[in-house]
């Protein structure tokens, strides 16, 4: 293990690495993110994100999975108070072995990857960070290429988000975008060169069930902000708008549970679509 910083105190290191926890505009500012979990900072690692910095807690004896990754990482190595590397550990009663300091990546629709089969999940002004980590797992379980947030919404590099995806976020891009015209912008442009991909909305009071519309093609599905649904502007651009049938005393689906159903019928539909000859 090579040379290993060491925070004791408040100083300047530790109010930088606390603010990342709440201020959005000072994780931007810096280019970075907290990262708490096992799974999570196992996957930034494997999947090549950039680890500014691994903090674990002084004096504590530490696993042969941190001792690995503290070995293999190159960024910086730094034994934080244990009762400090608690408080950025986002759980009061948990005291994390390790917390990862990850870099930001940029936010280009042209990380998602596109093709004939390219499924890419839109989320519309979500509100709530868990909502969004939400469906970041469930885009990456039901193998879309990505997921853009946007429009004035939660940050998907709150802790709360990146602890929600439990690991997704850093498998399938994730993007934000300051508004709808970003992402037809982009989708027009993909038409230009031949894909035909089709905007589907969802909404409980839909055209049609969204078992009976064929999701086996590009397809970007459009998922609506937790109180107010899609906005105007979204549901004037789709191509569809489709439903999900429910019953009971519910009288709508949580966003993030509707996406999620929503991805498991393209999921479903792209399975049971028959092989091509030969």
């Amino acid at each position: 293990m090579g040379r290993t910083l060491r925070v004791s105190t408040r100083n300047a290191s530790f109010q930088q690495w606390s603010a990342l926890l709440t201020n959005r505009t000072k994780r931007q500012r810096a280019g970075e993110f907290l990262v708490q979990g096992v799974r999570p900072i196992t996957l930034a690692v494997q999947r090549g994100w950039p680890v500014h910095a691994l903090l674990h807690a002084d004096g504590v004896p530490l696993s042969r999975w941190a001792r690995d990754l503290l070995d293999g990482v190159a960024g910086s190595r730094v034994a934080v108070a244990p009762e400090l590397l608690r408080e950025l550990g986002g759980k009061d009663e948990d005291q994390p072995e390790l917390v990862a300091v990850v870099g930001l990546p940029a936010d280009r629709l042209e990380r998602i990857p596109t093709g004939p089969d390219a499924l890419v999940v839109v989320f519309d002004r979500p509100t709530a960070p868990g909502n969004i980590g939400t469906l970041v797992r469930s885009a990456d379980a039901f193998g879309a290429a990505g997921l853009v947030v946007v429009g004035h919404a939660a940050d998907p590099y709150d802790p709360r988000a990146v602890r929600a995806s439990t690991g997704s976020l850093f498998a399938i891009p994730v993007v934000r975008t300051g508004s709808h015209h970003d992402v037809l912008d982009w989708v027009a442009a993909l038409r230009g060169r031949g894909l035909p991909v089709q905007i589907v909305g969802t909404d409980e009071t839909g055209e049609g069930e969204i078992a009976e519309h064929d999701l086996t093609g590009p397809t970007v599905l459009l998922v609506g902000n937790e109180t107010s649904g899609l906005s105007a502007a979204w549901r004037q651009s789709c191509d569809r708008m489709l439903r999900i049938p429910i019953a009971g005393a519910a009288s709508s689906l949580n966003a993030a549970t509707a996406g999620t159903v929503a991805l498991y019928e393209a999921a479903r539909q792209r399975r049971a679509r028959p092989a091509p000859p030969g």
